[in-house]
């Protein structure tokens, strides 16, 4: 079964893809006249991914690039590998050609794109036998909720070990990706680039460990800083806490708000600093502020679990508006651009 998905928290390039799927392949072959290489490469990696689109999602996008939607609008199932090569060999030739096998070697091998249809338990228990080198090459291959996911599941010793490989990880010889590919699809029948490219590294991990849990996060920095400690000075410079909001400028947080429930918010406050909380407050009315301090100062005790949940919510908001490029946000460490 495809993933669902979500119409409030698509990204720019998921937006794009279903846009020019729904325009079209002549439409699409036009627009890509008017984009770069690499802006092509980020849509397409998007439009590679679908192969069903909700009308709901497909209503919401066209609404947002103000298309008129008509009520008789329905579930979009397209071969978008098709789709793709055809627009892109009408934009360009054989240039087009080129392009397609640049994003389908991103995408990494069939048997990949099979893997991210799965729930992480299913993939966890799938790997669990599986070499940490390999375990590692796979996950990166993965969203990084869904790696964060299957990371949380994995025997503590193992876990640490893929970790520290994903962060190590720079390129990966084609054959090897193949005999991976090929291994992993005789096992799901049981129950091809040409060159190498970059797959994992420090900000791939970073973004990782992002989605995990902060008992886990810690866990596993510590774990990577006794065997690496330059690597885990680097990671954590990469990644982006809920702490972290202290450093955003007031114009990003109040995006941010417009986009966030006022539960979230509140539960993601209940363990933060005053200095942080005292942002968020200034950048609300001043009536949604004090209404906001009353219901803290009345909240009982809750599970920690649900907190973080909350400021992952909030971190994931913050990062989807930050690739759409209506904000600025920057890791733990980094420097501050005005």
């Amino acid at each position: 079964m495809p993933e669902k998905l979500d119409p409030n928290n698509l990204t720019g390039p998921q937006k794009a893809a279903i846009f020019l799927i729904t325009m079209g392949e002549e439409f699409t072959a036009e627009v890509y006249k008017y984009l770069s290489e690499e802006e092509i490469k980020r849509i397409g990696i998007e439009m590679a991914k679908l192969d069903y689109i909700p009308a709901e999602v497909v209503r919401r996008v066209l609404e947002e690039a103000n298309v008129e939607s008509r009520e008789l609008l329905a579930d979009i199932t397209v071969p978008t590998d098709e789709f793709l090569e055809e627009s892109l060999l009408k934009a360009y030739g054989e240039k087009g050609k080129e392009i397609f096998e640049e994003i389908r070697q991103e995408l990494g091998p069939k048997v990949f794109e099979k893997l991210r249809k799965l729930d992480p338990k299913t993939i966890a228990s799938f790997l669990k036998n599986e070499h940490p080198q390999t375990i590692a090459i796979i996950l990166v291959h993965l969203d990084p909720e869904k790696a964060a996911a299957i990371l949380d599941l994995l025997p503590d010793q193992v876990r640490s070990d893929v970790f520290l490989r994903i962060a190590l990880l720079d390129k990966v010889d084609p054959e090897i990706i193949e005999e991976i590919n090929q291994a992993l699809e005789d096992e799901l029948a049981q129950m091809g680039g040409t060159f190498s490219r970059k797959l994992g590294g420090v900000e791939k991990a970073a973004e990782i460990l992002n989605n995990v849990g902060r008992e886990l996060e810690e866990k596993i920095i510590e774990s990577v800083e006794e065997s690496n400690p330059q690597l885990a000075e680097e990671i954590k410079k990469h990644m982006f806490t809920f702490e972290d909001f202290l450093k955003v400028d007031d114009a990003a947080i109040m995006s941010i708000l417009k986009e966030i429930s006022t539960d979230d918010l509140k539960l993601a406050l209940k363990t933060a600093p005053e200095e942080l909380k005292e942002k968020f407050f200034r950048n609300m009315s001043e009536r949604a502020a004090q209404m906001l301090k009353e219901d803290l100062e009345i909240m009982g005790p809750v599970r920690l679990r649900d907190v973080e949940q909350a400021q992952q919510a909030i971190i994931k908001v913050a990062k989807r508006l930050e690739a759409e490029g209506k904000i600025i946000l920057g890791g733990r460490g980094e420097d501050v651009f005005v």
